[in-house]
């Protein structure tokens, strides 16, 4: 995948890192750890410009979240109720459930939306809710740039910063992203397995 990645930005320049960031979004697996640092390694290099490099990847990254956002309202409330009603074990969910977490997001989804950005898997998953609980899609917008442009700044700085060991970044991040995965599934089994309808 890293020579893939390579490849498409080398050959496509914005535009490969505009579809490589869309992709991030829709199939997390490809990570935003790699395509950032060399995009910033290559606006070292004098091929880009850092600043559109930061202002694409942040574009493509908006995008591709908001797919999950209307994932998110298609859903919707009523239809996750009915589901949780019948596979509560499933979703470790009942409907009351659905609606405290609605109440909670309902206060605090701007900031959810905005650190979420910057962590890896929740980036991508912290859209669901906000469709659900129908945030307006300018706030969602928002918040969903503000994140997405710090975390994005951040990793193409650091491959400018390191030249042409950019690479190194993923390996500095990949450690994190593996322990929030792993955090996630680890919180999910519990929950499945300690579950009791309420």
């Amino acid at each position: 995948m890293f020579d893939w990645v390579v490849s498409t930005i080398e050959g496509w320049g914005y535009f490969g890192v505009l579809i490589l960031m869309v992709a991030e979004n829709v199939f997390p697996p490809i990570p935003s750890e790699v395509i950032m640092p060399l995009a910033g390694f290559l606006a070292g290099r004098g091929d880009l410009s850092l600043t559109m490099v930061i202002i694409i990847g942040t574009l493509g990254s908006v995008i591709g979240t908001t797919m999950w956002y209307y994932i998110g309202m298609w859903i919707g409330e009523a239809r996750l109720k009915r589901f949780a009603a019948k596979h509560g074990r499933l979703l470790t969910l009942s409907p009351s459930d659905i609606d405290m977490a609605r109440d909670w997001f309902d206060r605090h989804g701007g900031a959810a939306v905005f650190a979420g950005r910057m962590l890896p898997t929740i980036r991508t998953l912290i859209s669901v809710p906000a469709g659900l609980s129908r945030m307006p899609m300018w706030k969602f917008l928002i918040y969903t740039a503000l994140g997405s442009v710090i975390w994005i700044g951040a990793l193409a700085l650091a491959g400018l910063l390191l030249h042409e060991n950019y690479e190194l970044v993923a390996g500095w991040v990949d450690p994190l992203s593996k322990l929030v995965i792993l955090a996630v599934v680890v919180i999910y089994v519990y929950r499945v397995i300690t579950w009791k309808p309420h």
